[in-house]
């Protein structure tokens, strides 16, 4: 299975701009631009914040697919990604991920929850995609 988007960038690195678009619709030519990027404006997107989303819907389907395996049906999960872009002496590069999950798992003890979290961390292939190079917290609760 492969998944497929596409961007288009038009002009200079700050006064120029960009779209992305997936090949699903689900993202059709949103806006990209140095000011979203590195200056904070909030009419677009960043790489960056696609993958927070990425790594958010990747981490609570692993989660769910942990608590599954331990015989645990989970009601809910809510994950919030945090993707950190920062200068560092090679240029810039994402350097940190904060995962924060909240689920609703009846029947769940604690340890059996934590377990499974860990683990959704580690096999996600968001999470696996950055592993060797960009530090990955976990902040994970049960509801």
């Amino acid at each position: 299975m492969a998944s497929k988007a596409s961007a288009v960038w038009t002009g200079s690195l700050k006064e120029g701009k960009g779209t992305i678009s997936t090949a699903t619709g689900v993202l059709k030519d949103a806006n990209y631009s140095f000011a979203t990027r590195f200056e904070g404006a909030d009419s677009g997107t960043t790489p960056e914040e696609l993958i927070a989303a990425a790594h958010a819907g990747c981490f609570s389907m692993a989660l769910g697919a942990q608590l599954g395996g331990a015989g645990l049906t989970p009601t809910k999960i809510e994950t919030d990604a945090a993707v950190t872009l920062a200068k560092t002496d090679s240029g810039f590069a994402v350097t940190r991920i904060a995962l924060t999950a909240t689920a609703s798992v009846p029947g769940a003890t604690k340890e059996v929850f934590d377990k499974a979290a860990a683990d959704a961390k580690a096999g996600c292939p968001i999470s696996k995609l950055f592993a060797n190079n960009t530090e990955i917290t976990l902040d994970a609760k049960l509801a």
